[in-house]
């Protein structure tokens, strides 16, 4: 089933320690703890209690997901369309496809389809999902890498065929991992995207992929990237953004004083982007 039986699996064996954390959570703080605070985790815990806060505070509504090439989650807004303007987001290494919800739900729309696809690959280093193995800084590990884009091309061919997306307001969203992945997808096929959301990642140009750079021109990409990013260096955001407008493609670049990260600073400015691209 395409329903992340895998997520479902997770909370039954860690069931009691979720509880024990949304009961110390509420008792210490006698309030939610903000969706915004909880965007980045490091442990099976945190991870446990933001997906609860999830769950149980979305605004959206869970939709049932077909079958496809990756397993993932959907969520419909509260109104009912036949096309909506939709962001797929595509997690990072070592989280799962409910990461980015509540950074897509930080933005403040409440009219769009979310989609988010969970990785292929399980991380060994500390849980949760990778889209590929590492080769060297800025390159990833080509089988892995190549297996897992296939899988996200054909997912990307089969949601638009099944779900009432609007085919001229997809934007593809991706943090870390994602990223690499979204440039990836979105380089090879850009006129079946309206946008792209890179927030600390970089295009794979050393992947020796065929991009169509030819068709890029007025292509919207909002980028984000901390100064202090030490996983991902800044200078591969910088290269990416400067490749992109060499191919004419509609380019804002955000540097941050931060580290691997989201902050509010960065959702505040995605929103404003995010309204313009879609107006």
């Amino acid at each position: 089933m395409s329903s992340l039986l895998a997520h479902d699996e997770y909370f039954n064996v860690n069931r009691s320690l979720c509880g024990l954390i949304e009961t110390f959570r509420f008792n210490l703080h006698k309030k939610p703890v903000s969706l915004l605070g909880l965007l980045r985790y490091k442990s099976p815990a945190k991870l446990c209690a933001r997906n609860l806060v999830l769950l149980n505070e979305a605004s959206m509504r869970r939709g049932e997901s077909i079958e496809a090439s990756l397993q993932h989650v959907i969520f419909f807004p509260d109104k009912t369309e036949s096309n909506y303007a939709t962001i797929v987001a595509l997690h990072g290494r070592g989280a799962d496809a409910y990461d980015l919800l509540p950074l897509v739900e930080s933005l403040g729309f409440d009219d769009l389809l979310v989609i988010a696809p969970r990785a292929p690959r399980l991380f060994e280093f500390g849980g949760g999902y990778a889209w590929y193995d590492l080769s060297e800084e800025g390159v990833p590990d080509p089988p892995s890498f190549n297996e897992s884009l296939q899988l996200l091309r054909e997912f990307l061919v089969e949601i638009r065929k099944s779900y009432p997306m609007n085919p001229n307001k997809l934007i593809l969203l991706g943090f870390s991992q994602g990223t690499v992945m979204s440039y990836a997808a979105g380089l090879l096929d850009p006129t079946h995207v309206r946008g792209i959301v890179a927030l600390s990642g970089y295009i794979p140009s050393k992947s020796n992929l065929q991009f169509e750079m030819d068709k890029l021109s007025g292509l919207p990409v909002f980028i984000s990237h901390g100064a202090y990013d030490e996983l991902i260096p800044l200078k591969l955001g910088l290269e990416s953004a400067e490749l992109l407008r060499g191919a004419g493609a509609n380019v804002t670049f955000r540097e941050y004083a931060m580290g691997h990260q989201v902050t509010e600073d960065t959702l505040r400015d995605l929103s404003s982007w995010l309204r313009d691209v879609l107006s």
